[in-house]
């Protein structure tokens, strides 16, 4: 069977990381994080007092760190590692969520983690969720989705899952940083949030996880089947 290269881009609070996950299980592919990928950096950063700023202390930084996917044999899910240490359990909380988009805006550390992607989808058969995998990471994609979502619905989504895990928030404060991320994630002068040309819209403001997974599964198998 013909394996493709799955793009899913969009806001934050969208459920693409879910929805890329159930999908690549279904398909058998293998699922790429890359939000974890800029989150583990902006883990390594703070961890380690670097001056995001200074570009030389960035440059040393990025040097020195060595990102991979490791399958947790329970979950069946790749988690990220950073040399060789499962950073997963702590790159979710607020500290790196309101700092990831000021990490993530640095030419360097994008080049860095494009450069680690573009590797990753070498043999495709991949599903990739981001902010720019349709228009710089794999322009050549075969299918590229853009999900987007109303966003006081991602506020709830996005506070729903840090309930879950223990976190401590509030509503109004898990909305004011989506708004700012989507400020940021549009605007930024490095690869900019925008829909690829060839891009299909998903509005999953009323669609439940099993319902993005479907329609995506959908434009994929045509695609697959092509």
């Amino acid at each position: 069977m013909k394996k493709i290269i799955i793009a899913l881009d969009g806001h934050a609070g969208c459920g693409k990381s879910t929805t890329a996950k159930a999908v690549a299980k279904a398909l058998d592919y293998i699922f790429i994080d890359t939000g974890a990928m800029y989150r583990a950096v902006t883990y390594h950063f703070l961890s380690n007092e670097v001056d995001f700023s200074d570009p030389t202390e960035v440059d040393k930084a990025l040097a020195s760190i060595s990102l991979k996917f490791v399958m947790n044999p329970e979950s069946g899910i790749g988690e990220i590692h950073v040399n060789n240490v499962n950073v997963e359990p702590f790159i979710r909380n607020m500290d790196i969520t309101s700092r990831v988009s000021d990490v993530a805006s640095i030419k360097a550390v994008r080049v860095f983690n494009v450069a680690e992607q573009q590797k990753m989808g070498e043999e495709k058969g991949i599903v990739m969720d981001g902010r720019d995998i349709g228009t710089v990471v794999f322009p050549e994609a075969e299918l590229k989705v853009f999900m987007t979502a109303d966003v006081t619905v991602r506020a709830k989504r996005r506070l729903k899952e840090m309930e879950a895990k223990g976190v401590a928030t509030n509503l109004e404060d898990v909305e004011a940083d989506i708004r700012n991320r989507d400020h940021l994630d549009s605007t930024r002068k490095e690869s900019p949030l925008k829909k690829a040309d060839d891009a299909i819209v998903v509005d999953t403001s009323a669609l439940t996880i099993e319902q993005q997974v479907e329609s995506i599964l959908k434009l994929a198998k045509k695609k697959i089947d092509a």
